[in-house]
């Protein structure tokens, strides 16, 4: 189960992600693919079975997605499965381009597959003073925290908030805390912290 609203972002506002696997030749491969459907259990797209993507998706059971559009960027890594035919007439009924692509019974030459457990993150800088970046998650997943922290060693010189882009560094506390859902992960605080307690974690 997870928030649904960057899904929202995803499949309705931006839909044409890049999508990578590996390919045969052991090197990541990416190509175009549109999320077609969301519910609160994950993400839907679809393919043809006779195409490479196809097998490449059956064999690893995992994909990176990432897509950006008016500089909003959702980003994800997880598990997908092929549940086949099921919610193909919802995807065609919602993107109804598809029917131009497969039309009548040609349809049945592809399989839906599912996003089903994976984590990520959602980044809007369309407000460029005041980024935004939050975490996302898709089924039972533990999400890994990342970015910069600062230790008990602070010694609240405020050194990292003058160097800080975003001035995303609350300084009325000591430690001093940084905003993770604002921060830009640059490491300019990490450089000039002088007792070199602001750590990089993920």
């Amino acid at each position: 189960m997870c928030d649904t609203k960057y899904f929202k972002v995803l499949v309705e506002e931006i839909h044409s992600t890049t999508v990578a696997t590996i390919g045969t030749d052991g090197h990541p491969q990416t190509r175009v693919i549109d999320m077609m459907l969301y519910d609160e259990n994950g993400v839907y797209f679809l393919t043809a079975k006779g195409k490479a993507f196809y097998d490449q998706l059956m064999d690893q059971q995992y994909i990176a997605v990432s897509a950006t559009k008016d500089k909003k960027a959702v980003s994800l890594r997880g598990k997908i499965k092929n549940i086949g035919y099921e919610k193909l007439d919802e995807i065609f009924e919602k993107n109804t381009y598809m029917q131009k692509i497969y039309p009548n019974d040609t349809r049945a030459a592809l399989q839906v597959f599912q996003l089903y457990e994976a984590q990520g993150e959602f980044f809007d800088i369309s407000d460029p003073s005041n980024i935004v970046r939050e975490s996302i998650v898709i089924g039972n997943v533990e999400v890994v925290k990342t970015g910069y922290f600062v230790g008990e060693e602070c010694i609240g010189c405020k050194l990292c908030y003058s160097v800080c882009p975003q001035k995303c560094i609350d300084t009325t506390k000591k430690p001093v805390e940084i905003d993770q859902n604002h921060c830009l992960h640059c490491g300019r605080c990490a450089e000039t912290c002088p007792k070199q307690t602001i750590k990089k974690v993920g």
